[in-house]
């Protein structure tokens, strides 16, 4: 059984398609993200499914029951559905206690250990115009909390945060499922942020569904160019190009390019591949955990990710195919 669907949801903007007909499921327990460009209809969609935006046509169904929108019922929004804005919104003048206890239905015993788990504990008594914007997040995730949703749904959670707040958000999502029983959907404008996360990614454009799949199957093979650079740093070759270095063995139905990934290629000073082919490194950019060595190969830019970078521009490598798989 379906615990989530949406069937062929559509809405507009000022007579602009923002939702053209949007169909998927969800099972409980699982996590969904949703990415897309700005303006590919992210947010629209999870307002409809928080009953907050009103389908033009097609309907949500969860738990067996359709999703009223703001047209239907007096106040607008699903009582087991909680959606958590990018913007975090939180009425001024009013300390984080209050502020929490306007929505909370939870026992006191279980409000103190969500604001635990949350970490926010210690700003309780504080106003929320005092707040970080990482306090504020927190305060905002917390107040959807105490509804006792079974569904969240998550707007853009990880803008503006570094690397390792990003992983903290997921951590203390993870926490949050566990503890709470509650099934997360996530919206991003970066896929990749969701690649690590996620158990289906749903990829939007022009507010149709264009591609969707385990992140291991949407990372290796994107179906089109935007596909493929939502999820990271790719390279459109032709499948002439790459059958000389062995990548002809399953090569994809009806298909002319490949959208190739830095980590798929190796480099080496020495021929140790009858497949490889003498290369020119162009540049080398030391990133951290590793760096990438562009070279030019038989007329192509190809982009290469290595553990240590001990090429240098104008030296002369071999470049073949670490790992190919469609």
């Amino acid at each position: 059984m379906q615990w989530l669907s949406v069937n062929q949801v559509v809405t507009s903007h000022q007579a602009r398609p923002v939702s053209a007909g949007i169909s998927f499921f969800m099972q409980r327990n699982e996590r969904l993200g949703i990415a897309g460009e700005t303006g590919a209809g992210k947010s629209s969609l999870l307002k409809m499914i928080a009953g907050l935006l009103q389908p033009a046509e097609g309907n949500i169904i969860f738990e067996d029951k359709r999703v009223e929108g703001p047209e239907e019922k007096l106040l607008p929004g699903h009582r087991h559905i909680a959606y958590l804005s990018q913007h975090f919104e939180l009425l001024n003048h009013y300390c984080v206690e209050e502020y929490l206890a306007l929505s909370n239905i939870l026992e006191t015993d279980e409000a103190i250990s969500l604001f635990s788990l949350c970490g926010i504990d210690h700003v309780l008594k504080r106003k929320t115009s005092q707040l970080s914007g990482g306090e504020r997040q927190r305060v905002a995730l917390a107040n959807a909390l105490v509804k006792r949703p079974r569904l969240l749904l998550l707007d853009e959670p990880f803008s503006n945060l570094d690397f390792v707040q990003k992983e903290n958000i997921k951590q203390l999502l993870t926490t949050i499922e566990r503890s709470l029983s509650v099934s997360s959907l996530i919206v991003s404008h970066d896929a990749a942020d969701l690649l690590s996360w996620a158990d289906k990614i749903l990829l939007l454009q022009n507010g149709q569904i264009v591609q969707q799949g385990a992140p291991s199957h949407l990372y290796l093979h994107p179906v089109n160019a935007y596909c493929a650079g939502l999820l990271g740093p790719f390279m459109a070759l032709s499948v002439e190009w790459l059958t000389p270095m062995g990548g002809s063995a399953a090569r994809p139905t009806n298909s002319k390019m490949v959208y190739a990934r830095p980590e798929q290629f190796t480099l080496d000073i020495e021929e140790k591949n009858p497949n490889s082919f003498l290369a020119t490194v162009e540049a080398v950019s030391f990133l951290g955990p590793f760096s990438l060595v562009e070279v030019v190969c038989r007329g192509e830019r190809i982009k290469v990710s290595v553990p240590v970078a001990h090429f240098e521009k104008g030296q002369q490598v071999y470049l073949s195919l670490r790992e190919w798989v469609w």
